[in-house]
């Protein structure tokens, strides 16, 4: 398998598995509900019965995105490989200090949506990118309409419509890059 066939796969491979494992956790979780819940609810170690599903699966895409990210910067200048690849590291750490940690998963946690929302205007620096403007409004905006309590929504709400968000705009980057990588 070539380089770039691998890194791609690492990339689909890491953006998809905290979606399965997330969505995996609430099916087999009666309890979680988008109005009251954050998603980290569903990693409580000594709570939820499915936390090693959902934390799991928050460290091994962490893992795998900041694979492909740092596997991309080797072969890119873009800057954006690399604040994603701090990003991811900052969703391992989300999966290995969950909510029991207390104020140590909050302020990673916060870490993460701030690199994420840092991650995506570096990205519309970079790439003048449509597609990230628009899932930047839409992250900014979820965190906004939570903040205000427009609506009463948990803070999942906001945290899904980020992680949707943000893979938009990563997937295009990596159609983009091995675009790019198939000319050379």
């Amino acid at each position: 398998m070539n380089l770039k066939r691998s890194t791609f796969l690492t990339g689909i491979t890491g953006l998809l598995i905290p979606y399965v494992c997330t969505f995996t956790s609430i099916a087999l979780s009666p309890w979680f509900s988008w109005s009251k819940n954050a998603l980290s609810d569903l990693g409580r170690s000594m709570e939820s019965n499915v936390a090693p599903i959902f934390n799991l699966g928050l460290v091994i895409g962490g893992i795998l995105i900041y694979q492909y990210s740092i596997s991309l910067s080797n072969y890119s200048k873009m800057l954006t490989h690399y604040f994603l690849a701090f990003s991811a590291f900052l969703l391992v750490l989300i999966g290995v200090f969950d909510e029991i940690y207390g104020l140590i998963h909050f302020i990673v946690s916060l870490a993460f949506f701030i690199a994420v929302l840092l991650t995506t205007l570096v990205y519309i620096y970079e790439k003048r990118s449509k597609i990230a403007i628009i899932t930047f409004i839409i992250g900014a905006c979820s965190w906004v309409v939570y903040g205000l309590r427009v609506f009463e929504i948990g803070v999942s709400v906001p945290e899904i419509l980020s992680a949707f968000a943000v893979t938009s705009w990563i997937v295009e980057d990596m159609y983009l890059q091995f675009k790019f990588l198939e000319l050379e």
